[in-house]
């Protein structure tokens, strides 16, 4: 099958570099999707999940925006940050969740509700990414669809 190199790159670290067979990715003006050959295109991200697909299993990486560029089948994603379901502390992130829910609730200005609003979608991006790698291990690995 046809396959693009993906780079994930954070402030931190080199996260993910593998050849893959499709991207999903949050972008700024909605859901993308990357197959190999795919037009050059740059993007910026908003927080969410960003979807992997290598050897017809799927990871998912819980992503706070950055950029996303694709140009001769490869994918550069500069996250601000990225992680893996194993790295996420869903306790902390259902507890993130809520502060930035009241924080929404008591905005005073828009800069502020605007913060809070992001902050929402991080930690609903993590926690959705947290939970489903809980639910599995299901036939298919990790993100493995659940049996009908």
């Amino acid at each position: 099958m046809a396959s693009m190199l993906l780079d994930i790159v954070t402030a931190e670290r080199l996260m993910y570099s593998e050849e893959v067979e499709g991207v999903v990715a949050p972008g700024a003006a909605g859901v993308l999707g990357i197959l190999p050959g795919h037009a050059p295109l740059l993007t910026s991200l908003a927080p969410g999940e960003l979807l992997i697909t290598k050897d017809g299993e799927r990871t998912e990486i819980a992503v706070s925006g950055g950029f996303l560029e694709m140009l001769r089948n490869r994918v550069v994603v500069l996250a601000d940050t990225a992680e893996q379901a194993e790295e996420i502390d869903l306790e902390r992130a259902e507890d993130a969740l809520r502060r930035a829910e009241e924080r929404v609730a008591t905005a005073d200005s828009a800069m502020d509700l605007q913060r809070a609003l992001s902050a929402m979608r991080r930690s609903r991006a993590r926690i959705a990414v947290a939970r489903r790698r809980r639910r599995s291990p299901l036939p298919g690995g990790p993100g493995g669809q659940p049996p009908a």
